[in-house]
C-alpha cells in the first residue's frame, strides 16, 4: 500500500509539473523561473511526506476525496522549498546527484559579469514561490472546510517549526562542542526532521480526515518517534554513506561542523587526542577524505557508532508501541510498517 500511494504520488506531481504554466502563468512571468523549478521538483525523491499525509487521511476515512493526493503535494512542495534554502546555507553544490538549484542558477549567470546578484539570491526568490505554490496545492483538496483550516494551521506551524529548527541549529554550530547536549541535539532533530517529515504529515492527513484528537496525538507522537530514529540513521548514512548512493558528498557534515548525535557522543568518550582530532577538523574551513577517515575510526573506536544504532532501535520499539494503540484502517498501519521496513531496512 506504502509503494502504491507513493506511485499515485508521482503520477499526480508529474500531472502538477505540466499544468504549473496553466495554474499560475510561470512560464510567461519568467521562462527561467518556471524552467527551474520544474526540474528541480521533479526530480526523483523518497516523498516520504506526501505519502504520510496520504496515510494519515485514509487510515482514518473510507475513501479519498477529489484533490487528496493534489493536496498532499503541499507537503513535497514545502520540502523543496526548504532543501532550496538549505544548500544555500550550506553551501551544497549538489542535491539529489544533481547541482543544486542556486548552482545551476549561478550557471545561468555566467555570461552576467556584471550582475549585482549571484544564484544564491535567485535561489531564495524561487524557494519563496515554492512556499506559495505550496500553501495553494493544499488547498485543492475537497473537504469539510474547518477539518481544511485546522489541517492548514497545522502545514504553516510545521514550515514555522522546521525553519525555527534550521535556525537552533545553526546557532548551536557556534557554540564550543564541548558545551553541547544530548537535548540540545535532539531539540534540533525534533523541530527540522521528526515534526514536519513524520509526525505533521501524519497528523494533518488524520486531522483532515475526521479521526479524534486523542488519534491524532497518538499519531503525532509515532511519527516524533520515527523521525528521530530517522535522522540520526541519516546522520550515520552522511558519515559511512557513498555519494553514489547519497547523491551528495560524504564530507557535507563535517564541512558545516554539524552538531551530530555520532559526534556528541564521539567527543564525549574520546581522548584527549581524539577531543584534539575532532575540535580541529570541526573548527576547520574546509575538509577532505583523510579527515574524514579520521572522524569514521573515532566514531566507531568510541562507541558512538554503536550508541546511535541502539537509539535507532529503542526510538523504532517506542514508535512500534504507539502505532499498535492505534485505532486506523489496518491496511493503512500496514502501510506505515511497510514504510518503516523501506526506511530503516531496506539495503
Amino acid at each position: 500500500m506504502f509503494l502504491k500511494i507513493k506511485i499515485g504520488i508521482e503520477k499526480e506531481l508529474k500531472d502538477y509539473g505540466r499544468q504549473m504554466d496553466k495554474l499560475y502563468s510561470l512560464r510567461q512571468l519568467s521562462p527561467l523561473l518556471f524552467k527551474s523549478i520544474k526540474e528541480f521538483i521533479l526530480r526523483p525523491g523518497k516523498r516520504i511526506r506526501p505519502v504520510l499525509f496520504c496515510i494519515g487521511y485514509l487510515g482514518f476515512s473510507p475513501k479519498a476525496p477529489p484533490g487528496l493526493f493534489r493536496s498532499a503535494l503541499s507537503l513535497e512542495l514545502l520540502h523543496d522549498f526548504m532543501l532550496v534554502h538549505d544548500d544555500i546555507i550550506d553551501k551544497s553544490d549538489t542535491r539529489r546527484g544533481k547541482p543544486s538549484l542556486h548552482a545551476l542558477l549561478n550557471r545561468y549567470l555566467l555570461p552576467a559579469k556584471k550582475a549585482k546578484f549571484n544564484g544564491e539570491d535567485l535561489g531564495i526568490v524561487a524557494g519563496d514561490v515554492m512556499y506559495s505554490m505550496a500553501l495553494d496545492a493544499f488547498l485543492s483538496v475537497k473537504e469539510d472546510a474547518r477539518r481544511k483550516e485546522d489541517t492548514l494551521r497545522n502545514l504553516i506551524s510545521a514550515a514555522l517549526y522546521t525553519g525555527s529548527g534550521e535556525f537552533i541549529e545553526l546557532i548551536l554550530g557556534t557554540k564550543p562542542i564541548e558545551k553541547v547536549t544530548q537535548e540540545d541535539i535532539y531539540k534540533i532533530y525534533d523541530h527540522k526532521t521528526a515534526n514536519y517529515t513524520f509526525a505533521s504529515p501524519l497528523s494533518m492527513g488524520a486531522t483532515l480526515a475526521g479521526a479524534k484528537p486523542e488519534q491524532v496525538e497518538r499519531l503525532f507522537s509515532y511519527g516524533m518517534l520515527l523521525g528521530r530514529a530517522f535522522q540520526i540513521k541519516d546522520d550515520i548514512i552522511g558519515v559511512f554513506g557513498e555519494e553514489k548512493d547519497t547523491g551528495k558528498s560524504n564530507l557535507t557534515d563535517i564541512k558545516e561542523a554539524k552538531r551530530t548525535l555520532l559526534i556528541w557522543h564521539a567527543f564525549n568518550h574520546a581522548d584527549k587526542k581524539e577531543r584534539l582530532i575532532i575540535k580541529r577538523i570541526m573548527e576547520g574551513k574546509s575538509a577532505k577524505k583523510t579527515q574524514l577517515l579520521k572522524i569514521r575510526r573515532i566514531i566507531v573506536n568510541t562507541g558512538a557508532l554503536a550508541y546511535a544504532e541502539n537509539q535507532i532501535k529503542d526510538l523504532l520499539s517506542k514508535a512500534n508501541a504507539k502505532l499498535n494503540g492505534l485505532r486506523m484502517n489496518k491496511k493503512y498501519k500496514e502501510a506505515l510498517k511497510e514504510m518503516g521496513s523501506e526506511l530503516f531496512f531496506k539495503k
